[in-house]
């Protein structure tokens, strides 16, 4: 009782001062030093009379409380001049910030109200510039003078906080008193003006787990070993209250979320003492048994466990391996297991965390044991290939028959079955591999190019011979290794254009390469010219040493109409061992540029000549002209003379004059001078007898020739030859071949045409008939179609 008495009696004190506080500045603002307007006169240390002209106005700093909601304007204070003397001639003006708006002056008394609300935390002092005129002529009085109306605060604001919610962490088992998070609050309130911003911070929410420092807002830990594993995650609320938290002052809240983060402090512990497994005696080494796992309540790091196996008669046999994802320990066959020499194995498993925190290694030991007993059971499995997937490595063109690799499968069961292997065509459609059925090595049957295919993915299949159904396939990738079998190209069909006005060692293209190599036996490429154009006076080659090259003009001064065109050989040599090297060749067009170098034309142009022929051109062209006529006037010429009788004078052998000449002969009756056998046409024979007198529509088949008849003479034998001749050349024309028109007979219905007998006659027989024989006959009518004419010529 005694201490509330003493709080109230503080409290009545505190109010007391607040209201005499109120009252003198309520009292300062309302009473302001007025100045005579005489002078004032002071006495010096000496007794010297000193005069000091007094100021017109005395200016205090105003005061007005904010959020005043009373009825009547608020009186800010009063201004008053010296020189005003009450009757009504001096007017107050009133200037500045918020003047006529907010706040309002009495031109005769001088008095300043506001007449809105003020915020302080919108807006904290005005600043105002007062003046007295004369009320008739507006004259000023005095100079303008500023004061200040300051916004005296109250507590109208609560404090806030700069978050809703805040998220902290805090190891668990943390002493007491350890820092969790600050939360701050704000109050918009003046903090120099009373204690409406002097903030204490308290706990409404989250005892007795955590603490909070009254001035600070610090949230510190309040109980000892907090364990995660029993509650991890804790709300708090926080108030801030202003006024000191006193009675009356405003509040606000904010909520903490403490998660409890997690230390090591838990061992691992297995569910159970023994477990049980089993494996067949078919598994092969790396294969799972089975699984065991510790748990620990512990997360993350701290909650690692790993597994070993310390003891017991199959630690030969088996392993164990961690799996971190599911923190299980697998246990593995490391060895291939015989049901008939042992049936089952012990054991000693032991999991152990992997991270200890030596805070509390005096809660361990962090680890425990287990028995893990396996049993082996009997079965009949397929054959076990030693991989689950074979990589082997073949050069490519490699010969026929070269050994790739070799696959091994083996029969788990005891009796230990003969293994058969083969390939799956499926997978090698192409049957570049063999493999012996018997070992199991893989052989090529063709040649690899590397180029085409550079792996090779196929199955192998191993069966028991005795059981074929017991089957088993294996992946084996075959990889063929490059040689360097392929010389360096161009990189593009280059064509390459350069300007007449091009300057010495201009570049003027840049070339590149490609090879179908590996990147060891291809770039880096080395260009360079044939050794026998190396010094070529047209251009050269540079190689940029990064398996580009540069080619360059060598010289000034190129002439389409020279040449416009030149083929460039250029030799690619690649990196690979041995290196490969390939000649390609770069057409180069010369081009009509601009003198900025841009192409205008690249088509061969002949020149324009800018004035007429010269003499000697025209006396060239006139020449040609008069040769030309030449040779077409003896052309002509020799076309007429050509025309010759085609009777012998000459005493010749008969058969002379028939092989020279040609001439038509008589008609089948014609069996005088020999026999007539000589002469028949074979074709004749079967019955068949061509037309003469027009093209035959299919060429003469070579056929063997005839027997000679029966008492032949010579004669004979150089008209069966020269008619073999005829009928075994398939260009020679049939209508004019010797065995029709060999010699005239008797009884031809067309008649003679014979030339032998008119060279020796004086018959006077008309040819112009000829005339209508047809195209066949015209060079006779022109021969013998004018009689006159024929005595003209001889």
């Amino acid at each position: 009782p005694k201490m509330k008495e003493d709080n109230c009696l503080h409290a009545a004190l505190i109010c007391l001062g607040m209201l005499y506080y109120s009252h003198a500045i309520t009292t300062e603002k309302l009473t302001h030093a007025r100045p005579s307007l005489h002078g004032h006169h002071e006495k010096g240390k000496e007794g010297q009379v000193l005069h000091r002209s007094k100021r017109g106005w005395v200016w205090n700093q105003f005061f007005v409380i904010e959020e005043y909601t009373g009825p009547d304007p608020v009186l800010v204070g009063r201004l008053h001049s010296d020189i005003d003397s009450g009757d009504g001639n001096i007017k107050y003006i009133l200037s500045g910030e918020g003047a006529g708006i907010i706040f309002v002056i009495d031109d005769k008394s001088g008095n300043i109200h506001a007449t809105k609300t003020l915020d302080r935390e919108e807006r904290a002092q005005y600043t105002l510039t007062a003046q007295a005129v004369d009320r008739n002529t507006n004259r000023p009085l005095e100079p303008p003078s500023e004061f200040i109306v300051k916004v005296q605060d109250i507590n109208d604001n609560p404090p806030e906080f700069l978050h809703e919610n805040y998220h902290a962490n805090v190891p668990e088992r943390s002493n007491v008193g350890t820092s969790v998070i600050q939360v701050t609050a704000s109050d918009a309130d003046d903090p120099t003006y009373g204690n409406s911003a002097k903030l204490v911070y308290s706990i409404l929410e989250g005892q007795p787990y955590f603490s909070v420092e009254a001035q600070t807002g610090i949230i510190r830990t309040a109980l000892p070993n907090m364990d995660r594993e029993a509650k991890e995650e804790y709300h708090v609320v926080i108030q801030a209250k202003d006024m000191g938290g006193h009675m009356g002052g405003l509040s606000g809240t904010t909520k903490v979320t403490i998660t409890l983060t997690d230390v090591n402090d838990n061992p691992p512990k297995f569910p159970q003492s023994v477990y049980q497994m089993s494996v067949s005696e078919a598994a092969v080494p790396g294969e799972e048994v089975g699984r065991v796992k510790a748990k620990d309540p512990d997360i993350g790091e701290n909650g690692l466990v790993a597994y070993s196996i310390i003891d017991g008669d199959g630690m030969d046999m088996f392993e164990i391996t961690t799996d971190y994802e599911t923190q299980e320990g697998v246990v593995k066959l490391k060895k291939l297991l015989d049901f008939e020499t042992k049936k089952s194995y012990s054991l000693k498993v032991e999991a152990a965390n992997v991270h200890i925190d030596p805070k509390f290694i005096s809660n361990g030991p962090f680890k425990d044991t287990v028995t893990v007993k396996i049993s082996v059971e009997d079965a009949d499995e397929p054959p076990v290939f030693l991989k689950p997937s074979y990589i082997f490595e073949v050069q490519e063109n490699a010969a026929s028959g070269t050994v790739v690799g070799k696959v091994h499968a083996k029969d788990p069961d005891a009796a230990n079955s003969a293994i058969r292997y083969s390939i799956d065509r499926h997978t090698d459609l192409e049957r570049y591999f063999t493999i012996n059925a018997e070992d199991g090595n893989i052989k090529t049957i063709k040649t690899l190019d590397r180029e085409e295919i550079p792996w090779h993915n196929i199955s192998v299949f191993a069966v028991e011979v005795h059981k074929q159904h017991q089957e088993a396939k294996v992946p084996v990738a075959i990889k063929v290794v490059d040689v360097n079998d392929n010389a360096p190209k161009f990189a593009a069909a280059y064509e390459a254009f350069v300007c007449e006005n091009a300057r010495s060692n201009q570049q003027f293209i840049t070339i590149s390469a490609d090879d179908k190599d590996d990147s060891a036996n291809g770039p880096r490429f080395i260009f360079s010219l044939p050794p026998e154009i190396i010094h070529n006076p047209n251009f050269t080659l540079r190689d940029n040493r990064d398996n580009t090259a540069s080619v360059l003009v060598r010289r000034e001064g190129f002439s389409r109409q020279k040449q416009d065109l030149y083929l460039l050989p250029i030799v690619i040599s690649d990196g690979g061992l041995p290196p490969m090297s390939s000649t390609n060749t770069l057409t180069i067009r010369v081009c009509g540029c601009d003198s900025n170098g841009s192409l205008l034309s690249c088509n061969a142009e002949a020149y324009i000549l800018n004035a007429g022929l010269s003499t000697g051109a025209l006396i060239a062209i006139l020449a040609c002209i008069v040769i030309l006529l030449v040779i077409v006037v003896l052309f002509v010429t020799l076309k007429r003379q050509k025309k010759e009788p085609l009777i012998v004078f000459e005493e010749e052998d008969v058969r002379e004059n028939i092989i020279t000449y040609d001439d038509e002969g008589g008609g089948e009756e014609d069996t005088e001078a020999f026999d007539i056998a000589t002469l028949q046409n074979p074709d004749g024979i079967n019955g068949f007898i061509p037309r003469k007198d027009i093209k035959p529509e299919y060429q003469y088949m070579p056929r063997p020739g005839l027997r000679p008849a029966p008492n032949s003479v010579d004669v004979d034998d150089f008209i069966n030859t020269r008619i073999q001749e005829a009928d075994n050349d398939p260009t020679a024309p049939p209508y004019d071949s010797i065995q029709i028109y060999g010699y005239e007979g008797r009884g031809s219905v067309a008649g003679s045409l014979s030339s032998l007998e008119s060279a020796t006659t004086d018959s006077d027989l008309d040819y112009d008939y000829l005339q209508n024989w047809g195209p066949r006959f015209k060079k006779l009518a022109d021969l013998y179609g004018s009689k006159d004419t024929f005595d003209d010529d001889s």
